[in-house]
């Protein structure tokens, strides 16, 4: 008989079967509020691990980065090093991310970023916060303060990015900017400015005086949190 063994006893199932229909079942009824990080990433691996139980690799990636935001930030190199985790999961897990940063751009670009100023954070938050290492990005706006560009301008080392003034407002006068939003992450997660990041911010803010381009606020970010220069009267 199907699903019994030679003496008619049928054999115990695998812990996990069905695991997948009750997700799935439990994703569609509640919504991902209802689930935890765990389960939420169990299902995100569904795809690249077609058979087996993913909880436990589910778990063991929440163990390695922390939170759900940081597996799914994290680099692929950094990824394969969990157990169970191979080049499929890690390209899944960067495409699922990849759509994540998709929509959630899409949600600022060409609107004003004043009026969307809490969208700007979070997209920049998930862009940034969790990286390894130090980053320079730049948002370029036009008259009408509407994002027109997005670049990461320069890459540096775990505590440490060279940023030239005198660039980033040449930057901004090829893309026809009138304004920017500086942004960069501190990969120690504590977002609070350093001496040379205010200089730097400085710096930029003058020479973009000079020539017509406005700093409307340089933004940290961090896994506790992000530093606004313009909140904190750092910029006037």
């Amino acid at each position: 008989m199907a699903g019994f063994d030679d003496a008619g006893i049928k054999p115990p199932q695998p812990h996990f079967l069905g695991h997948r229909e009750r997700l799935k079942d439990r994703f569609a009824n509640g919504g991902p509020d209802a689930m935890p990080d765990y389960e939420l990433l169990e299902m995100v691996l569904f795809r690249a691990i077609r058979r087996g139980d993913t909880k436990p690799i589910a778990k063991a990636l929440l163990a390695r980065f922390g939170t759900f935001a940081e597996v799914m930030s994290a680099e692929p190199e950094r990824l394969m090093e969990v157990k169970g985790v191979g080049e499929a999961v890690a390209t899944e897990l960067k495409i699922v991310h990849a759509a994540a940063m998709r929509l959630m751009k899409g949600q600022v670009i060409n609107r004003p970023v004043l009026n969307t100023w809490n969208a700007i954070l979070d997209y920049v938050r998930a862009a940034m916060a969790f990286n390894d290492i130090e980053a320079f990005r730049i948002l370029f706006l036009d008259k009408k303060n509407q994002l027109i560009a997005d670049e990461v301008q320069q890459e540096g080392t775990v505590d440490h990015t060279p940023v030239y003034p005198r660039e980033v407002v040449k930057r901004a006068l090829e893309l026809g900017a009138s304004a920017t939003v500086l942004v960069h992450n501190h990969p120690s997660g504590d977002p609070t400015p350093s001496m040379a990041d205010i200089d730097m911010t400085r710096k930029i803010v003058e020479a973009g005086q000079r020539l017509g381009v406005a700093v409307h606020d340089h933004v940290i970010v961090g896994r506790k949190g992000h530093f606004s220069f313009r909140a904190n009267g750092l910029m006037s």
